[in-house]
């Protein structure tokens, strides 16, 4: 059989295939329907210093071809997870990725240092946040002020860290440059685009707060130019995110340079749609005789 392990920052990975943070919650509830042991890993829902309650309102919004969301972050907080979801997502067989945000720096490197005491496997750095101090501006769109977050995460975390970067970045190949001068061990993008539904017979934004983040098969070309394109810019391995949900459409990220995927709202249509993708890039390698899937990465 083809070779799909991977290896990335160190850490093995059974197959290059993950779950993507904000889709799959800790792992338990899909491992009634699955076993997600079968999974390369699980990129956390997203974690916060402090439990969050999330947004008020309407939360999800499908569209012909993906799904909006303005959750707001609910999670029970770092301290939570550490107590309630580790030992839990530990007996779930596969690696656990934590997906980390904030609103300040002292967020960030407070729930880094509580992290490194645990046995999870890698930092995901989600510099999407809107950083309260500054306005609002969220921290991963100016590549100086993700150069900064970076730099003084990277002196605290004893994790592999991969930071996230958001599409709505200004200069997405410069922000992938910044984060790498940082210190960061890998970047996964792109993380969802900013977007906006009206009910147009209440007359207003179906969102509380009017704009909210676009997930699913739309975004895909405009993730895999992305990866492309930070990929051919920095030297750091990349996990590629957005709209992914065939082989295929995992099989283009791999030629355009990412050595891992996730797979995020086509969970939504597809409960074990991850499996689906790992036996199909399993099955194009030995159809297209390429004995180890390292072939293909970053080809194009």
């Amino acid at each position: 059989m083809a070779n799909i392990m991977v290896d990335f920052l160190g850490i093995p990975f059974k197959n290059p295939v993950v779950a993507a943070s904000g889709t799959f919650g800790f792992g338990e509830e899909y491992h009634t329907i699955y076993d997600v042991g079968r999974l390369g890993g699980i990129s956390t829902k997203g974690l916060t210093r402090m439990e969050k309650e999330g947004n008020d309102g309407i939360r999800l919004w499908e569209t012909p071809m993906g799904l909006m969301n303005s959750i707001g972050l609910q999670n029970p907080g770092v301290e939570g997870f550490i107590s309630r979801e580790i030992p839990k997502m530990k007996q779930l067989g596969t690696n656990i990725i934590v997906n980390l945000g904030g609103n300040t720096l002292e967020d960030y490197l407070i729930g880094l240092e509580w992290l490194n005491q645990t046995e999870v496997d890698m930092i995901e750095l989600n510099i999407s946040c809107p950083n309260v101090k500054a306005g609002g501006m969220a921290f991963g769109i100016k590549g100086e002020v993700a150069y900064e977050v970076v730099k003084v995460a990277k002196k605290i975390c004893k994790k592999p860290m991969m930071v996230k970067l958001s599409p709505n970045a200004e200069n997405i190949v410069e922000m992938g440059i910044a984060c790498e001068a940082a210190g960061a061990d890998a970047l996964s993008l792109i993380n969802t685009l900013n977007a906006m539904a009206i009910d147009i017979n209440k007359r207003k934004a179906v969102f509380d707060n009017i704009y909210a983040g676009l997930s699913g098969p739309a975004i895909k070309p405009v993730a895999l130019r992305m990866v492309h394109q930070v990929a051919n810019a920095v030297k750091i391995p990349i996990c590629g995110v957005g709209g992914i949900s065939t082989a295929e459409d995992a099989i283009e990220f791999f030629m355009a340079g990412a050595s891992l995927i996730q797979v995020g709202t086509a969970n939504f249509v597809k409960a074990d749609s991850c499996l689906d993708i790992i036996d199909g890039i399993t099955d194009f390698l030995e159809k297209e005789n390429i004995k180890d899937i390292q072939d293909i990465i970053g080809i194009v």
